[in-house]
């Protein structure tokens, strides 16, 4: 049994990446792992200041939502990222919360591996490509960590649009072999 952390970074209500997120939970909880589930729909993420405080005190000197949501990484064995793919790109506040998450660095954290769900309203198969490249980025600055899978869903737009889509069964599955 793992310890799973699935951020869920559309803040649009019933987004199609967070039903996409809720059968990789689905598939995860039935295999018998301990998984949270965090949205941040209301969420309040400041950008970081770069003032590296953290590395001193292993907390943020923002007072914030971050601060918790970066606990919970740290304690964490698995990390699930997920995304709407916004320019090619990760949404801005998955961004944001990756900058916020400096005080990881020079803490103990538990998280070894990390997947990344992700849709579009593209469907060309290269469209999360830079988004995976940004999150391996973020993986790489920690010793141990490794990224483990990724899964694109694309075209799909409007709110679910997801519904019935095939690729639900393989969000299920992923969660269920983790």
């Amino acid at each position: 049994m793992k310890k799973v952390l699935i951020i869920s970074t559309s803040i649009r209500s019933g987004s199609n990446s967070e039903t996409l997120a809720k059968e990789f939970e689905k598939g995860a909880k039935e295999a018998g792992h301990n998984v949270s589930f965090i949205s941040l729909e209301d969420k309040n993420i400041a950008f970081c200041r770069g003032c590296l405080a953290c590395q001193k005190t292993h907390k943020c000197v923002i007072n914030d939502d971050a601060i918790d949501i970066a606990d919970k990484i740290c304690e964490s064995e698995v990390i699930v990222w997920v995304s709407p793919i916004y320019y090619y790109e990760m949404s801005g506040q998955m961004k944001t919360l990756i900058d916020r998450c400096n005080s990881l660095y020079s803490r103990d954290y538990r998280f070894k591996e990390v997947y990344f769900l992700t849709v579009a309203a593209e469907d060309e198969q290269y469209v999360p490509e830079k988004a995976i490249n940004g999150l391996q980025g973020w993986i790489d600055c920690f010793d141990g960590v490794e990224f483990k899978n990724a899964l694109f869903v694309g075209g799909v737009n409007g709110p679910n649009e997801i519904n019935n889509n095939e690729k639900l069964k393989q969000a299920y599955e992923l969660g269920r072999n983790i």
